[in-house]
């Protein structure tokens, strides 16, 4: 069949138009290009595809069921070009992203607006999850890209592209008002009820690393799936919240939180891009991420 792929082409245009004269026109060949094409694909089904009448050509018994099927497969072709031209003029699309709640928030969502203002024919799909979850869903294909936390294990064929750096802190409400202003050492959180991100994720285990190298024995009291949770129970004096400062700025402005103050740093965190480098970005994620990687260039 693939030998006559041209063939058929020829079949097309002459059956659509019941015309050699008509298709020569459509195919810019000349009538007895037509005419031989026809003639080869005839002599290797083995049997007549048109008759001639006084107004061109009709499809004998035999086109007519040919046809049928050609028809269908050419305008699928002709569907599959437009739709790449599309894709190409960025006119359709998918973008699919992993990131969870922090990344998402704090640093995905402006892109996102933006670039939908830009491509407003681009789907988005965000696949929300921690970082140990975005990894694997871009190990699995399921994502074009993710934007997560460190630390992580930075697996091969993976490049990771640091786009801003986060703070982890630890916030309190009125009822632990006596911590407010005071030098604290990290072993002083054995005294409160600590409220904590659940599961496994970046944050939660960089947290009990840092917090178990420098002495400090933590068994959270709450155990949370969100950091706008942790922030709500802070607020109603439930215990004293680890977060990323970012989800309590508002309160810590206002004064209903108090940020707890160590003798020691907590080392600020990276939030990354990463990409699989053994598949290539489809044209849709690739703007989105060159839009993130020039803005952070600036």
């Amino acid at each position: 069949m693939t030998n006559n792929l041209e063939y058929y082409k020829v079949f097309y245009y002459v059956g659509k138009l019941s015309s050699i004269t008509l298709a020569s026109k459509e195919l810019s060949i000349s009538q007895p290009a037509v005419s031989q094409s026809i003639h080869q694909l005839e002599k290797a089904l083995g049997c007549s595809l048109f008759r001639r009448t006084a107004k061109g050509v009709r499809l004998t018994t035999e086109g007519s069921l040919l046809y049928r099927y050609i028809e269908r497969g050419y305008e699928q072709i002709e569907i599959g070009e437009q739709r790449l031209k599309q894709l190409l003029h960025l006119d359709a699309g998918e973008v699919r992203i992993g990131a969870s709640d922090m990344t998402l928030r704090f640093f995905l969502l402006p892109y996102l607006e933006k670039f939908h203002e830009l491509y407003p024919n681009i789907k988005v799909t965000v696949t929300n999850g921690p970082t140990p979850e975005t990894l694997d869903y871009l190990a699995d294909d399921k994502i074009d890209f993710g934007v997560v936390s460190t630390p992580f294990i930075r697996k091969e064929d993976i490049s990771t592209l640091p786009v801003t750096e986060v703070e982890d802190i630890f916030v309190a409400g009125r009822k632990f008002i006596q911590y407010k202003n005071k030098m604290l050492d990290f072993s002083d959180l054995e005294k409160v009820p600590l409220i904590m991100l659940e599961g496994k994720t970046s944050t939660k285990s960089y947290i009990s690393s840092f917090l178990a190298e420098n002495g400090a024995e933590i068994r959270p009291e709450f155990e949370l799936a969100t950091s706008d949770m942790i922030v709500q129970f802070a607020l109603r004096n439930l215990g004293v919240g680890c977060v990323v400062k970012s989800f309590a700025e508002e309160y810590l402005e206002s004064g209903i939180l108090f940020e707890l103050r160590f003798n020691k740093m907590i080392p600020k965190r990276e939030i990354c891009v990463i990409t699989d480098d053994t598949r290539p970005l489809s044209i849709a994620a690739s703007k989105l991420y060159e839009l993130i990687k020039e803005d952070i260039s600036k």
